[in-house]
């Protein structure tokens, strides 16, 4: 059972963060497919025509699914810090979506993180690809279905409606599919960093939700084990180009 790693980017993201994000994923060892809007020097790359959005998005990780040879895939996005052991996971099916449920969420500009019941990212799903290229077919015929201009706002209602991660919402309340999930937790947390300008609402405090998650935590950067983020928090605000 061979494992690798789709990469997606819309190419907005600047360094210090867009390079670091790279250096961490390259430790993992795993053959990388990445998916840009322009050309990048990471892994095996290929660039899909488009503008930055969510039929863009869509295009890309089902580009670099069909691209990979992996038969389980890491699904990498460009502003998460992952840790090694994030990749030690396998999954036992081939009919399920897999999250890593030990995930913090990181406002750049702050030293506290945070996180929720439930809070399973597409950025730290693994699953096994060909199961996950029909769902991303499936979901590209509905985009088309639907019409394209229903998903030109930069989080479109039917994307919204649908749910970001396969398998977290059944279509009892308004999903795609009644595939299923389930969770891991690697041994060091993975940390999605939120600033201005992500392409998802960056959800930091509990007003920013229309209703209050569930085992709400807050910590300190420096007490996230296994992570040095002050010093990363000194880098990133200010070397930032």
């Amino acid at each position: 059972m061979k494992k690798g790693i789709i990469y997606y980017t819309d190419n907005s993201l600047k360094d210090p963060l867009f390079t670091l994000v790279q250096d961490l994923i390259l430790e993992a060892r795993l053959p990388i497919v990445s998916c840009s809007l322009k050309p990048i020097n990471f892994g095996e790359n290929i660039v899909v025509e488009g503008s930055r959005g969510y039929v863009s998005y869509i295009n890309q990780i089902l580009t670099a699914l069909m691209n990979s040879k992996a038969d389980y895939v890491f699904f990498c996005e460009h502003d998460v810090m992952y840790s090694k052991s994030h990749f030690d996971f396998t999954p036992t099916r081939d009919d399920v979506f897999y999250y890593n449920e030990n995930v913090w969420r990181w406002w750049d500009k702050g030293t506290t993180a945070i996180r929720y019941e439930r809070m399973l990212p597409l950025s730290c799903m693994c699953v096994n690809r060909k199961f996950a290229i029909k769902h991303y077919q499936m979901r590209q015929r509905k985009i088309h279905e639907q019409g394209l201009d229903q998903f030109r706002s930069r989080e479109p209602r039917f994307a919204r409606l649908w749910g970001y991660e396969p398998g977290t919402k059944k279509k009892k309340r308004g999903g795609l599919t009644d595939d299923d999930f389930e969770t891991w937790s690697s041994y060091f947390p993975v940390i999605d960093v939120r600033y201005k300008g992500t392409f998802s609402s960056p959800k930091i405090h509990k007003e920013d939700f229309k209703h209050e998650p569930k085992n709400w935590q807050e910590i300190d950067i420096k007490d996230i084990k296994g992570w040095t983020l002050n010093n990363y928090y000194e880098l990133i605000n200010t070397n930032t180009k």
